[in-house]
């Protein structure tokens, strides 16, 4: 095994811990203390949107889920957190009341990120996660339209992502903002379009994850690749990195350019290596168009003969990542 900590992120089960739940906690404990033992030192752990408004009420009930963690033995492991801005919360509204509640919003994922013991938030906390404009008679925008929509809500995110990232580094959190491809969210799609949202955000908590599979789908190429990456290094912003397929998927034998990327960022970043599976749950269905069959999940259902279930392609993902390393 290589010196690097892996994570493994929890969409390959779920989009919501359920906190609060002892039976679904006795599950995820279950799912953490099986893939411990296939080499995961972590894991990335989904921070459910609560649009209902309660943002604060949250946090005890993962003080309660870390607790049962602990007790369990699993108090040795990482956690990294995914969280994402929503229609409700929108730190690039119009609004100055919505944003003071994404505000609001953003800072208690902080909050459950530390009551984690967690030292990065990761995840679109910029515009709503799959929210697309449209016009007012409902037409869709895109293209040179989307881009002039676009800026004046980066500019209005820009004070609400410094404020949240100042409030970030008293709990020894950083924030990674990531950028999502266009099949998924309408901006920043590129890790050049953070870099150039990042120029006008004093807070050097603030910085970017950079995920394999956004990089293929969406990035600019190789050598602004490579810049860019050394940009975010060079201004201590490089805050994350995920490994994952293009597909979301199984990431052995998949389309991973894995000198091109690992190549490019292990020199200049020492933090722990996500591999991230969107399994085919029903929360990913229709948002990303999933038409391969769901990894099926131990203890949870029924074998399906001829088709791997998800510990398998947890345990195929990090031995190709650990004989990349």
């Amino acid at each position: 095994m290589s010196t690097r900590d892996v994570y493994l992120s929890l969409f390959m089960f779920t989009t919501n811990l359920q906190p609060g739940n002892p039976d679904y906690t006795k599950v995820i404990i279950q799912h953490m203390s099986e893939l411990r033992k296939l080499g995961y030192s972590g894991f990335d752990l989904p921070i459910f949107p609560n649009d209902g408004g309660a943002t604060h009420s949250d946090v005890e009930s993962y003080l309660g889920l870390k607790r049962a963690l602990d007790q369990a033995g699993l108090d040795d492991l990482g956690f990294t957190t995914n969280v994402a801005a929503t229609r409700s919360f929108d730190p690039t509204s119009p609004y100055a009341e919505q944003r003071e509640a994404a505000l609001a919003y953003l800072k208690s994922r902080v909050d459950i990120t530390a009551a984690l013991g967690g030292t990065i938030m990761a995840g679109p906390i910029v515009f709503p996660y799959h929210v697309f404009p449209a016009t007012d008679e409902g037409a869709p925008v895109w293209s040179d339209a989307l881009q002039a929509w676009a800026e004046p809500r980066y500019r209005r995110a820009r004070p609400v992502l410094d404020e949240v990232g100042e409030y970030a580094a008293s709990r020894d959190v950083r924030l990674a903002i990531e950028p999502v491809d266009h099949w998924e969210t309408p901006a920043p799609n590129m890790v050049g379009d953070v870099l150039a949202f990042l120029a006008g955000v004093p807070s050097r908590q603030v910085g970017a994850v950079v995920d394999s599979a956004h990089v293929v789908l969406g990035s600019s190429g190789p050598e602004a690749f490579k810049q860019e990456v050394m940009a975010l290094a060079e201004s201590d912003r490089l805050n994350y990195v995920q490994v994952s397929a293009p597909d979301r998927g199984a990431v052995r034998d998949s389309w991973i350019p894995w000198e091109l990327f690992l190549g490019t960022i292990l020199p200049v970043y020492s933090g722990p290596l996500l591999i991230e599976v969107f399994n085919a749950i029903p929360a990913f269905l229709q948002a990303l168009h999933l038409t391969r069959r769901k990894f099926w999940i131990p203890g949870e259902d029924e074998p399906v003969a001829g088709w791997p279930d998800a510990y398998t392609v947890a345990g195929e993902a990090i031995e190709a990542l650990e004989k990349f390393l």
